[in-house]
């Protein structure tokens, strides 16, 4: 069932089809033929505190919907699923490693044991705190993309410039669903003024609005070419937080920094309050979420807080090899970015090799 055919042009170009920042890839290749080509780590930035409330859990799972493994986890703890903590959700069509927290009851020897459908923990800590979403410094991923056909020789400079200057830190399109699914849902809330009762389906669908609204400020940023530079009344991001200012002007010294990475332009996830640009971001970016205004409008009234991301991703560690048609990736991200943002810089990869995305 395809959802994208009624939707607004504009909501399907920003959330599926946004502009390159280097230009249409001269390489195609296909991604994830098997889970194993697509391998995820998350990296907490913190070590369990041996507290005694909670367990941290090490879990791998392949080819598994991070819910579906959460719920497993709560079954065998005797909790609810509500009660098992997560950082994020993570890709299905993959190896992903990542970390669950569950409520104190059973001894963490006990866990090392626990396995299920397309899962397995490996390691079992004690901890004080429930782990929450976006509590995670970033994802480390080994990629694979196999059956190189085109300019093969156009990627290493393609990638050398990735790793010199980043790429646009577009929400990937698994966030709006499959077949835009998650779209049409925002068109469904739309018309009926009403959010899901559901706690689970609420965010996912205000979650997406947000992300599509960022990903149309942005892909406007991209098309000017300002998505890596400052703009008079940008609200500027520090790199590596979530810290904004707001600079009514920029100066030498502040475009140094942006040039240097040390500051990013940033984009809204909309909502009620938060700092807004003034002067000409506030130009681009209100031409940009025009087509967006009841979208905008029904987050405000949703009482969801506003705040800021960085239009531009940095790529950490980047490390490649071409081994014959297969191209290997190796790379580190920040929290809540999107792997895809960066592949579709350099590969285009056919349709049956999309990315899975978020479970």
């Amino acid at each position: 069932m395809t959802h994208s055919t009624a939707l607004p042009g504009e909501w399907v170009a920003a959330a599926l089809d946004p502009p390159y920042a280097l230009g249409m890839p001269l390489a195609t290749g296909c991604l994830r033929v098997s889970p194993e080509d697509f391998v995820v780590e998350e990296q907490l930035g913190f070590a369990p505190d041996g507290g005694v409330a909670h367990i941290l859990l090490s879990v791998e799972k392949t080819d598994a919907n991070t819910l579906y493994v959460g719920r497993a986890l709560a079954r065998f703890a005797g909790v609810r699923a509500a009660d098992v903590g997560f950082a994020g959700l993570k890709d299905r069509r993959a190896v992903a490693r990542q970390w669950f927290s569950v409520p104190a009851g059973r001894p963490p020897e006990e866990w090392l044991a626990v396995e299920g459908q397309g899962f397995r923990v490996l390691e079992a800590r004690p901890h004080s705190r429930k782990l929450k979403r976006g509590a995670l410094a970033g994802n480390r991923f080994r990629i694979a993309v196999r059956d190189l056909a085109g300019n093969i020789e156009s990627l290493p400079p393609r990638l050398e410039r990735l790793a010199a200057g980043g790429v646009p830190n577009y929400f990937g399109p698994q966030r709006f669903g499959l077949q835009a699914a998650n779209l049409s849902r925002i068109q469904e809330w739309l018309a009926a003024g009403q959010l899901p009762r559901d706690r689970e389906a609420r965010g996912f669908l205000l979650s997406a609005a947000r992300s599509l609204a960022f990903n149309a400020v942005l892909a406007a940023r991209v098309a000017q070419g300002s998505w890596n530079r400052l703009l008079p009344g940008e609200v500027v991001n520090l790199a590596g937080s979530g810290s904004v200012f707001l600079a009514e002007a920029v100066d030498e010294a502040l475009a140094a920094r942006c040039e240097a990475l040390d500051v990013h332009p940033s984009g809204p996830l909309p909502g009620r309050g938060g700092l807004q640009p003034v002067a000409g971001a506030a130009a681009v970016e209100s031409a940009a979420l025009a087509p967006l205004e009841t979208v905008v409008a029904a987050l405000r009234e949703a009482s969801v807080e506003a705040s800021r991301r960085a239009l531009r991703l940095l790529v950490a560690d980047l490390a490649w090899s071409i081994d014959g048609s297969v191209l290997n990736l190796s790379f580190g991200l920040s929290r809540g970015a999107f792997a895809t943002a960066v592949l579709r810089e350099i590969v285009t990869c056919d349709v049956a090799g999309l990315p899975g995305g978020e479970d």
